[in-house]
């Protein structure tokens, strides 16, 4: 069986961990030949390149830059995809037919390439839905509903999803999302959950590390972490009312994104020991940090009325971190907290609930402990790449060749 994956996602090696890159080694250990299409920015200054590992064949698509660059760059970008993935497909799978074409989202302009196999293979077509696109755009005001842009990316959102025979959302919010404000037989959408191979149980011990001193941080101090995006979805604004006020612990930010100034601005004017900021890590010493942190931060702006479902959920609970989430109300993460009871849920903007839940887990080792252990449980229960791969598997082989 041949699956085309195509993603936006960076894969320079599929030995990398990831919610995409753990599902695509999965499907080939199960003896799935997996064709990857991935992109390799302008900024790296390399030319596309077809890897094989085993069962997999990794498709690096020279492209623009798509990430870390102004919105007219990433836009231009982004509409090019389309046309520089096709090209570099039938140069290089050309003889291939492929029983199952998996595409995520963002972007949703991979329709033209979902079509092109679709009438040509008659390939089955998988939606991994990650990205409630334009509303997400509309929700914090980056884009004007019923504008000529909105139109535009709306008009490909409906042909994307007319296209799938199946769409694969994130939770049931998201389920019940796309079914009411789309004319979609809801026998297409399905369940399927950021799900990743989890590492062994991290046993925490002392805090003896070298990266507490590389970066400055107190030793006995509850360290909180935030990981990610710095962007617009994240609700900046709020993260930045808690930097000014925190003093739990020892706050620790890390990522990179178009807010990343803002942020470090911010930081220098306040001035708040209690916090600190660092630029985007490689994967490798971001997971060394999750081992010695106690507590799991995610932010999401207020304003969203779609259901979004940050994976770094995933990460913390992976390394049995308690989870503190601030977030908009239709979100059904909130939900999953209070069903594992692995961390508090408060409305973004809520700075004194959020404050009283940062001092409760500093001052309080065994609920964080308790908290943390229920989380690894309930990922290891819902958020097993085999349970997705399993899905996967279930329609590939209803229609075997």
């Amino acid at each position: 069986m041949n699956v085309l994956f195509l993603t936006l996602s960076s894969m320079e090696s599929v030995s990398e961990r990831g919610i995409y890159t753990d599902l695509v080694r999965e499907l080939a250990y199960r003896g799935v030949h997996m064709y990857v299409v991935t992109p390799r920015e302008k900024r790296k200054n390399l030319p596309t390149e077809l890897v094989r590992e085993d069962y997999i064949y990794l498709l690096k698509v020279k492209t623009g830059n798509i990430t870390k660059t102004n919105v007219i760059e990433k836009g231009l970008s982004t509409l090019s995809i389309e046309r520089q993935y096709l090209q570099a497909i039938q140069e290089h799978f050309g003889n291939i037919e492929f029983d199952l074409v998996m595409y995520s989202t963002p972007p949703i302009t991979f329709e033209k390439v979902v079509r092109y196999f679709k009438e040509h293979h008659q390939s089955k077509t998988y939606l991994l839905l990650k990205d409630i696109f334009p509303q997400n755009a509309v929700d914090i005001e980056l884009m004007q509903k019923g504008g000529l842009m909105w139109r535009y990316f709306r008009n490909k959102e409906k042909k994307l999803y007319e296209l799938s025979d199946h769409i694969g959302c994130m939770s049931p919010a998201n389920v019940d999302y796309i079914a009411r404000y789309n004319k979609i037989d809801k026998e297409k959408l399905e369940i399927f959950p950021n799900c990743i191979d989890p590492i062994n149980r991290i046993v925490r011990k002392t805090k003896h590390s070298h990266l507490l001193e590389k970066y400055q941080i107190p030793q006995h101090s509850t360290l909180f972490i935030y990981g990610g995006n710095l962007g617009k979805p994240q609700g900046i604004n709020f993260l930045l009312e808690v930097v000014a006020q925190f003093d739990a612990g020892h706050l620790l930010i890390v990522g990179s994104g178009t807010e990343y100034e803002k942020v470090r601005s911010t930081l220098q004017m306040l001035n708040n020991k209690h916090v600190t900021l660092l630029p985007y890590l490689p994967k490798e010493e971001y997971d060394q940090l999750l081992q010695i942190a106690d507590v799991g931060l995610i932010f999401l702006d207020n304003r969203f009325t779609i259901p979004n479902f940050p994976s770094r959920l995933l990460s913390y609970m992976e390394y049995s971190l308690p989870i503190l989430a601030a977030t908009d109300r239709q979100t059904d993460l909130k939900d999953v907290l209070i069903e594992s009871n692995s961390g508090f849920w408060c409305e973004s903007g809520d700075l004194e609930s959020f404050m009283i839940y940062t001092a409760r887990l500093a001052m309080n080792k065994r609920l964080r402990e308790e908290m943390g252990d229920n989380g690894r449980m309930y990922l290891e229960q819902h958020y097993d790449v085999r349970k997705a791969a399993d899905i996967l598997l279930k329609h590939l082989l209803a229609g075997v060749r």
